[in-house]
């Protein structure tokens, strides 16, 4: 039994024709569908080239194990997750390597209720069957079902649910969607904003799906990758700029100066609207930049929850405290009314709702935030043994530190400035972030001096 080492921590990602194939795809599904006893599958898939071809083998691979499948064709992993509640699915599979190389693609996965799979209890049970292959006794074929057209209509009445359309003011809003998957899905929601009477201005960049990625691989996380959308928001005048990645389950913001807007100050933006909505609520975030967040979660009489990073563990926790949105700095963005999952799209809606009833700009908004708790952003050094490098920091540090946190990674606080130390779980790279109450000039000193005693490169 050969081992499946496209299997990774939290999803299913490889090199096409090393790792991951057609065949693999079809092994994939069939064990999805057999542990999970599915009578029915969302199937759904990103623009990469071989990306419709696994989809269609994981699906053959779910009905031989008796399980009908609900084809939803070029969609985000957003659209398979609501689909999965919508039509009731048992599962939901989403191929795709969202930001990853161009010769790599991969699967993510649900079940019922669009929850994650328990790593111990179904992933790596559906990695030992997919290579087992043990399919026991073939009982029905399941049959395939075309439901692409419907289930867009119902994603978009559900994220436009989240804004009261008609207070939308008459905006400008660069969309830059990589070349990926958003295009056809940007597109039916500017439709039905047109068609509800919003008067905002689109301009629409590297637009068209393309699996050859013209203008590189959609990962507007990369600074380097910020000028595509940033150059055309200051040349247009535009308000903000939104950019995804390749299955947009994250979105990115630009300021109507270009500016990209970190995400730590999106999900605080993202916290206070909720709790106008919704007074008294609960916000999930994760460990790396909390300050900001907790701040105006406090002012706005909210409570505010910490949770270990990833989308298992934030989805888990908002399910515990019946939160109504959490929010991690890397941009992805989980809603209780959207089954607790991450969408790219809601984001930039509120967002525009936000900007349109307040009168003021999302560049005005993030100034404020950052003046009170400007942050370093993520630095990543790349050390020969993580562990003792943290160590050395820790040593350094630990005696004036008022707090030690453990939630993931390892976090110290001072009087007025803290920093977040994590391993990469699938790099020798150590992540540094650091935050402080005002005095943002003191941030390149405080990165120099722990870097210093970090040691190595950075990545």
């Amino acid at each position: 039994m050969t081992e499946l080492t496209c299997f990774k921590a939290y999803d299913i990602r490889g090199e096409i024709g090393e790792n991951i194939d057609e065949g693999i795809a079809y092994r994939i599904g069939r064990a999805v569908a057999q542990h999970l006893n599915a009578k029915s599958v969302v199937i759904g898939f990103d623009a990469r080239e071989t990306s419709p071809a696994f989809a269609q083998a994981a699906a053959r691979g779910a009905m031989d194990a008796g399980a009908d499948v609900f084809d939803i064709g070029m969609a985000g992993t957003e659209e398979m997750y609501w689909a999965v509640t919508e039509f009731d699915a048992c599962a939901g599979i989403e191929v795709t390597a969202s930001h990853n190389p161009i010769n790599y693609n991969g699967m993510k996965i649900v079940k019922s209720g669009s929850r994650p799979l328990d790593d111990a209890a179904d992933f790596q049970v559906i990695k030992a069957l997919a290579e087992s292959q043990d399919w026991g006794v073939l009982g029905r074929t399941g049959q395939t079902q075309d439901v692409a057209d419907k289930a867009r209509v119902k994603y978009v009445d559900r994220v436009l649910g989240f804004v009261d359309v008609a207070t939308l003011a008459p905006l400008k809003i660069v969309i830059n969607s990589g070349n990926g998957a958003a295009g056809p899905t940007v597109d039916a929601i500017i439709d039905r904003l047109a068609v509800q009477g919003a008067l905002i201005e689109f301009i629409r960049v590297h637009h068209s799906p393309d699996s050859t990625f013209p203008n590189g691989i959609p990962n507007p996380l990369l600074s380097e990758n910020h000028a595509a959308t940033a150059d055309v928001v200051a040349r247009e005048g535009a308000d903000m700029g939104v950019a995804f990645d390749g299955d947009f389950d994250r979105c990115f913001f630009f300021d109507g100066a270009g500016r990209f807007v970190p995400g730590e100050y999106v999900v605080g933006l993202l916290a206070s609207i909720f709790l106008d909505k919704e007074a008294g609520g609960k916000i999930v975030h994760d460990p790396r930049v909390i300050w900001n967040t907790q701040d105006i979660v406090e002012s706005k009489g909210g409570t505010a929850v910490q949770s270990k990073t990833g989308h298992a563990f934030i989805k888990q926790t908002m399910r515990a405290q019946c939160a109504i949105y959490g929010g991690e700095m890397s941009a992805h963005h989980y809603f209780r009314d959207f089954a607790y999952c991450d969408s790219g799209m809601i984001p930039w809606l509120l967002v525009a709702e936000l900007v349109s009833k307040s009168g003021r700009s999302l560049a005005d908004w993030v100034r404020d935030r950052f003046a009170a708790f400007p942050s370093s952003g993520e630095a990543n050094f790349r050390v020969e043994d993580a562990g003792t490098a943290i160590d050395r920091v820790l040593d350094a540090y630990r005696t004036d530190a008022v707090s030690l946190d453990e939630t993931d990674g390892v976090s110290l606080a001072f009087a007025d400035w803290r920093f977040n130390l994590r391993r990469s779980n699938t790099e020798p790279l150590v992540r540094l972030n650091i935050e402080r109450c005002g005095e943002a000039e003191k941030l390149d000193a405080q990165v120099k001096a722990i870097a210093d005693l970090l040691g190595g490169t950075r990545a």
